[in-house]
């Protein structure tokens, strides 16, 4: 039966519309694709039949660990996703507890698959028939935090979403490997899920036969995420060459919004965990097709690729810290995987080594074939080359950050300096802040995200004191914080790059509904050599007294020593800070942040206020390196 022929059948009442297609696909393209295509469905790695490969892996100890693993896993019961589970979101807003147990029931997929595959007796193939009926009953394959109105979990509509196309990329992954080791039922039921609520849905957006999945012009992770799922699980799973061509010639249309979503300098402002899952699958997905299509189809060659893909060489401030700015994880570092990729795509002075088989860090089936039997001749993208060494600066215009290094001098001090506006993806609502390391220990930050509530994603994300504007090192004006919205933004008058320093400076005022405030001025002046600082100049006037506050958020202890004085950090790692008012008073205190958050210790607020309201201020932070005697 045809895609949108099970999609029809599968409307539970609701009626096929035509509309607008979602990426006109021209069936030119499509036949064109076609001619390229292997004869029959095919993805990363082998058929079990192929012992040959499969042997090789076998004896690796990753190959034992797995193995091992799948022996204790087959012991443990399925956790189940009852009703009562995935109705707690829309209860609760909690996401966590469901979500446990929906990834614990995916992650069988991939073990077991892989085990049998190595060890190729039987006895794995039971628990995976076990565990694909049960993620063939669930009456959801999309998580509760994007079921908001529960039409999926009620059957009145397919919106397929990121696990859903993870789930479906596995189980056409799992067939392909196991073929006729599985039961003709099971692999009746990988075809009939995936199809109907994945495939189907998909297709019938494309062709404008339903409404449009919101993620397919997405310019952020899910684009990429969902495509790469709904792309794999086809070529996977669909014989019909046409079939195939099509989910090819809509994808190649259909990435470009994500690619979209990145400055034209490449920089992601969904942070550098973000970069890993949604250009992460990016790479899966471009290899994916340039393996399909015998290299004729390269989406990493693109011109609106190569940017984004600089992306995790160009941020890095020292070597292995990188910025936590939106929502980003503490300590997120590109994945080893995608930079070994990439290196191996663009060239590079390191020399990489083939990572360990059946490894990394990621718990789809697809992505640990991928890794496994990764050629280590891919070709390489003319015209590119990966960074070598750290430069003393990188100034994402477009992005609006600038990282200060220490450049060839043997400082330890660095500084990421953060414009931009208040509409990124993942915002933050940061416009002015900025993050001070010694070394590779961040003792001004920012906090990084918060643990995912319903709260996060709606009209009350900014109600969080961590991606509001109170959790970032910027001022308080008149005692309100920053607006959301793209009219918020760090607009640059000016910036001077030299060897020794570096200065930019921004007008914030935008930043803030005061209609008071007449000026808001932020500089800032990097000092590299020897003796390195950072210093923040806020001018600010209103047409009426004002209160002015400022602040440094921190993760590590701290104490004033001084009527315009204070010590963050401990031992070698501590920064002092000066603080010039132009002869007001300021006032010095500290708060916790008291929201769940993805640090070790939760972020502490350091208060510097004018003591009594003004009608202008000049406010000067020099912060520098302690030295200890």
């Amino acid at each position: 039966m045809k895609l949108v022929g099970l999609l029809a059948g599968a409307c539970f009442g609701v009626a096929v519309h035509a509309a607008t297609p979602a990426v006109p696909v021209d069936s030119g393209r499509i036949s064109e694709i076609a001619s390229w295509l292997p004869a029959r469905a095919q993805t990363f790695g082998s058929p079990i039949t192929n012992r040959e490969a499969w042997d090789k892996l076998a004896g690796t100890r990753n190959g034992e660990a797995f193995i091992a693993r799948a022996v204790e896993l087959a012991k443990v019961p399925i956790p189940k996703v009852t009703d009562e589970l995935y109705l707690d979101f829309s209860k609760t807003g909690n996401r966590t507890r469901c979500q446990e147990v929906v990834f614990a029931r995916d992650a069988r997929i991939s073990v077991f698959a892989l085990a049998e595959c190595l060890e190729n007796k039987g006895r794995f193939v039971g628990p995976m028939e076990e565990i694909i009926a049960e993620m063939c009953a669930e009456r959801s394959w999309v998580l509760p935090a994007h079921d908001g109105a529960l039409k999926v979990f009620e059957g009145k509509a397919f919106d397929p979403d990121l696990r859903a196309t993870l789930v479906a990329w596995d189980l056409a992954t799992a067939d392909y490997l196991l073929g006729e080791r599985f039961s003709a039922e099971t692999r009746q039921a990988i075809r009939k899920n995936v199809r109907l609520r994945v495939l189907a849905p998909f297709k019938a957006a494309v062709d404008g036969h339903s409404a449009p999945l919101h993620w397919i012009k997405a310019r952020h992770n899910w684009n990429a995420v969902c495509l790469a799922g709904v792309t794999g699980a086809a070529l996977a799973l669909e014989d019909s060459a046409a079939e195939r061509a099509f989910f090819i010639a809509a994808t190649e249309k259909a990435i470009l919004h994500f690619l979209a979503g990145f400055t034209p300098d490449g920089y992601c402002s969904e942070g550098m965990g973000y970069w890993n899952y949604g250009f992460g699958r990016f790479l899966m997905l471009a290899e994916l097709v340039r393996q399909h299509t015998g290299g004729r189809i390269d989406l990493l060659s693109l011109p609106e690729a190569r940017p984004p893909a600089l992306f995790p060489f160009r941020a890095e401030i020292v070597p292995g810290a990188y910025p936590t700015i939106a929502d980003c994880s503490p300590g997120a570092q590109p994945g080893r995987e995608w930079v070994r990729m990439l290196r191996l795509r663009f060239g590079s002075e390191t020399e990489e080594q083939r990572p360990e088989v059946l490894g990394g860090g990621d718990r789809s089936l697809a992505f640990v074939l991928m890794n496994s039997f990764l050629p280590v001749d891919l070709p390489r993208i003319a015209g590119e080359r990966l960074p070598g060494e750290l430069p003393a600066r990188t100034w994402f215009g477009d992005g609006g950050v600038l990282i200060c290094r220490p450049g060839k001098s043997s400082g330890r001090f660095s500084a990421v300096i953060k414009g931009g506006h208040n509409a990124e993806h993942h915002n933050h609502n940061d416009v002015g802040s900025f993050s001070v390391l010694l070394g590779n220990s961040v003792l001004i930050c920012d906090p990084g995200s918060e643990e995912y509530t319903r709260r996060t994603f709606s009209s009350k994300r900014y109600e969080s004191r961590v991606l509001n504007s109170y959790g970032h090192s910027v001022p308080v004006i008149g005692g309100k914080l920053q607006r959301p919205g793209r009219q918020a933004q760090a607009v640059v008058m000016g910036k001077d790059f030299q060897e020794q320093t570096d200065k930019i400076r921004f007008d914030l005022r935008s930043a803030y509904n005061v209609p008071e405030l007449k000026k808001l001025e932020r500089s800032f002046e990097y000092r590299r050599g020897k003796e390195p600082a950072l210093v923040v100049e806020d001018t600010v006037s209103f047409s009426g007294r004002q209160s002015f506050e400022t602040a440094l958020i921190t993760w590590s202890p701290w104490r004033q020593t001084g009527p315009a004085e204070l010590q963050i950090g401990k031992g070698a790692d501590t920064l002092k800070v000066r603080i010039d008012s132009g002869g007001a008073s300021v006032v010095m205190s500290s708060e916790i942040l008291d929201e769940d958050v993805h640090s070790r210790v939760k972020p502490m607020r350091i208060k510097l206020a004018l003591g009594e309201p003004i009608e202008s201020a000049f406010f000067r932070v020099t912060i520098t390196p302690e030295e200890k005697r």
